[in-house]
């Protein structure tokens, strides 16, 4: 490698890169325009400017850059949001990417293309960029908007959908067919590691963070984080998926623990150059002679990938129970494609299968939709304003009707039902990694050593003692019911025995599950006999004899990595964004130099002043909920806020003057949740205050529905009837008598 060849290539892009930002912010443009226009200029594509040595020493600056984006994402967007809307992401992600598949091989069909090369379109179509995306909401200033949290979501779902897009299009080219084993492992390799790598680094790294916080400067964190970053990235090459992959996946463990908005701080002007590097490459692959060549093409493209995300995007988000308002802002952000456009037409040409010109058409059409994203951001509110008085009254009818049924408040049987579901999904599909991990371990490493150190017939019988005694504690874990007793009772007496059968079956299931884990193990080392008559031996023996000292530490181990997993609660909005009239929770750290540092609560008037309400406040460790109009406002201070995007975006630059340090708390959590008032309910005829909402629920009353469109503004004075619905913000939990 020409050292000073690389250091005069990287001095002239960030120098101009320098140039072009400040020019793109005196215009008021967005920085990443300036990126591309940068990289243009210093390509080798524009010959009245000095170009770089070498492009391979800008393209390793370019995928340190990707490395240090998603990692960034990871820590901004943790596995737990992304629990929080998965359903929502996942369906949405599914209709785009499916929509955008069969556009883009009729347009291929449109341009004479082949079949497979049709089919490799397709795929470098349906996959918007989530490091274009990411950059233009922090320029535009959107993170704390209702619909980025749902965008994001879907760009994760995206991106994995495209490791399973890859090995698709990979078995169609080498064999003309779809191999569907090949796909399932592909699918199954991915899951397993996804729960493996989240599962262990949940389980460590925040107790590492714990047990080391007073040992850690800023310089440590920023190395520790980094090398974290990149160990896993590496990992996850070995392990045959992306290096972007494992980087976003330690981002997002970290984003778990304590440190996470510290080393979000730490790494952001890591991020910021190296994402400037990646934005710049981007711009440096632009070819006039290509855009001139195939114009035609290229514009058809980015008319076809603007248009297609729009609509499928707006009606992803509307099919998942999403306002009008969040499906527009959310289609009109995935207009571009990126990253994983290329990584597949490298693919296709590596191949063999892909014709050659698409390559520099794809990465055309890239770059104009990239230079046009921020632009149809901002313009998806007026698009919304345009179209909402213009639609047919019967079709807005409906989507405000399907809409609030998705948000609609559910009964007590149904929350327990989906709670209880939930929690034997997670614990079937984590249990039934770990204990197939240590089977693979075992097959693979201790098998081998036993049988050369002591022979085979004494070798296999130690491991295999060896492997079950580690594999008992989760075989348990995985057999015991994941029911608690209360929530037994209540189904008992809301439905009777006939709603309790289902969890008896759940509960064989996991049993049958556990038993065919063991016999698999055994007959692989014995005989197929010989595993199925130990195998049930050994599940009744832990299930009886062990059942109840093993069940208590494995609840332990529980309960740890529960903990672990919510030590931080997230502190932006999106966070359990019920729909009522757009209200929704987000969190903002008061500022040193807030105006309303000092003053009561009562004083500082937010609610006449903003329309917000201030539904909790985070002091160092100590959480208050619905607090007080005499609690006083502090630097530091967590505030835990209820209001529209306009509200709490004019709100932010006034109370977060500079960001807090994040510091562990209880974990309490603050919710807006309906509560429907039903015939014969304890609440009837009674107000917030006979009710005493505040000091006996610690809540406070947002809204009161009654019909369809009626909001009312609660004073106090209102008298509940039957069939209200109760928009209030409080601890689930200690609300849950009044959901009767």
């Amino acid at each position: 490698m020409n050292i000073e060849g690389l250091i005069a290539d990287l001095a002239l892009i960030l120098v101009l890169g320098a140039v072009s930002t400040i020019l793109f912010r005196k215009l008021k443009q967005p920085i990443v325009l300036g990126y591309i226009v940068a990289g243009f200029l210093v390509g080798p594509h524009f010959d009245y400017f000095p170009t770089i040595h070498n492009e391979d020493n800008i393209e390793f600056w370019a995928q340190i850059g990707i490395i240090v984006l998603l990692f960034s994402l990871g820590l901004e967007f943790s596995f737990k949001k992304l629990m929080n809307v998965g359903g929502s992401a996942i369906v949405t992600a599914l209709i785009i990417v499916s929509g955008m598949m069969g556009l883009g091989v009729v347009v291929g069909h449109a341009l004479d293309l082949s079949n497979i090369n049709c089919l490799f379109l397709g795929g470098m179509l349906s996959m918007s960029s989530t490091t274009i995306i990411i950059k233009a909401f922090n320029d535009l200033g959107l993170n704390h908007r209702r619909f980025v949290p749902h965008v994001l979501a879907v760009l994760i779902c995206e991106d994995l959908f495209a490791v399973v897009m890859m090995v698709l299009l990979s078995s169609i080219a080498l064999n003309n067919s779809v191999e569907g084993s090949e796909l399932l492992m592909s699918i199954g390799k991915l899951v397993f590691f996804l729960v493996i790598w989240f599962t262990v680094g949940v389980y460590v790294i925040p107790s590492f963070f714990k047990w080391s916080r007073r040992l850690i400067n800023d310089e440590i964190l920023l190395v520790v984080a980094m090398g974290m970053c990149f160990l896993m990235a590496v990992f996850s090459v070995y392990s045959g998926f992306s290096m972007a992959l494992g980087a976003f996946v330690m981002g997002s463990i970290l984003a778990g623990t304590c440190e996470a908005e510290h080393i979000e701080r730490l790494v952001k002007p890591v991020k910021d150059l190296f994402g400037a590097v990646f934005f710049i490459s981007v711009g440096m692959m632009v070819d006039t002679g290509i855009i001139a060549q195939y114009a035609g093409t290229i514009a058809t493209l980015s008319v076809v990938v603007i248009a297609g995300m729009i609509v499928f995007g707006t009606f992803g988000m509307l099919a998942t129970g999403q306002s009008l308002k969040i499906a527009i802002e959310s289609g009109f952000s995935l207009t571009q494609i990126g990253e994983f456009a290329f990584i597949i037409a490298s693919l296709g040409l590596s191949l063999n299968v892909l014709e050659p010109s698409l390559y520099p058409i794809v990465v055309a059409v890239s770059v104009i939709t990239t230079f046009f994203t921020p632009y149809f951001i901002k313009f998806a509110e007026p698009a919304y304003e345009w179209l909402l008085p213009r639609m047919p009254q019967r079709v807005k009818l409906l989507l405000d009707r399907y809409t609030k049924q998705e948000s609609a408040s559910v009964s007590v049987e149904k929350k327990i039902w989906k709670a209880v579901l939930g929690r034997y999904a997670w614990r079937i599909l984590l249990y039934s990694t770990l204990l197939i991990a240590i089977i693979v371990v075992s097959d693979s490493y201790l098998l081998p050593i036993m049988d050369e150190m002591i022979g085979e017939t004494w070798g296999d019988v130690v491991a295999s003692g060896i492997t079950l005694t580690v594999m008992a504690p989760f075989l348990l874990a995985l057999s015991m019911p994941s029911t608690k007793r209360s929530e037994w009772e209540v189904l008992e007496a809301q439905s009777g025995s006939r709603s309790t059968m289902p969890l008896v079956a759940l509960s064989i299931v996991r049993l049958m599950l556990a038993f065919g884990l063991v016999s698999w193990y055994l007959s692989q080392v014995f005989t197929f006999t010989a595993g199925v008559t130990i195998g049930f031996g050994l599940l009744f023996i832990i299930v009886v004899f062990l059942s109840k000292k093993v069940r208590r530490r494995m609840r332990e181990m529980e309960k740890r990595f529960l903990s672990n997993l919510n030590e931080r609660e997230l502190r932006r909005s999106g966070r359990n964004s019920t729909l009522v009239s757009d209200l929704h929770v987000a969190y903002i750290h008061v500022g040193y130099n807030c105006p309303f540092v000092g003053e009561r609560l009562r004083d500082s008037n937010l609610r006449k002043r903003y329309g917000v309400n201030v539904v909790s406040i985070q002091r160092g460790a100590a959480i208050f909920p619905i607090p007080t109009g005499d609690m006083r406002l502090f630097p530091g201070d967590l505030l835990g806020i209820v209001g529209t995007d306009e509200q709490i975006q004019r709100l932010l630059p006034i109370v977060e003057d500079a960001p807090g340090s994040d510091i562990a708390g209880d974990d309490i959590e603050m919710k807006l949740m309906p509560i429907e008032v039903k015939d014969g309910s304890l609440l009837v005829g009674k107000t917030a205050a006979s009710v005493r909402l505040r000091d006996d629920y610690q809540a406070l009353l947002v809204a009161i529905q009654r019909g369809e469109d009626d909001y009312i503004k609660p004073d106090g004075s209102e008298t509940f009837e039957p069939h209200d619905t109760l928009w209030v913000v409080g601890n689930e939990t200690k609300l849950a008598a009044l959901c009767q």
